[in-house]
């Protein structure tokens, strides 16, 4: 899944983003790409769960084709 996180502009906000989504899946692969605001996360956990925690967290995502 691809997500697109306007709000993440440094790396402590991808840092922060990170620990979000290890926080719901400890073995997830998290992929961050700064300077495009992209992050590829690979997890068997629904979309949602991220999109939602992310949310809550500061970090508002719009979901990327």
């Amino acid at each position: 899944m691809k997500l697109h996180i306007e709000s993440m502009t440094c790396g402590g906000c991808a840092r922060s983003v990170t620990a979000t989504v290890k926080d719901i899946d400890p073995a997830a692969t998290v992929d961050i790409d700064l300077p495009s605001k992209t992050v590829q996360i690979q997890s068997a956990q629904p979309l949602a769960r991220f999109t939602q925690a992310l949310d809550e967290a500061g970090f508002p995502p719009q979901v990327e084709g």
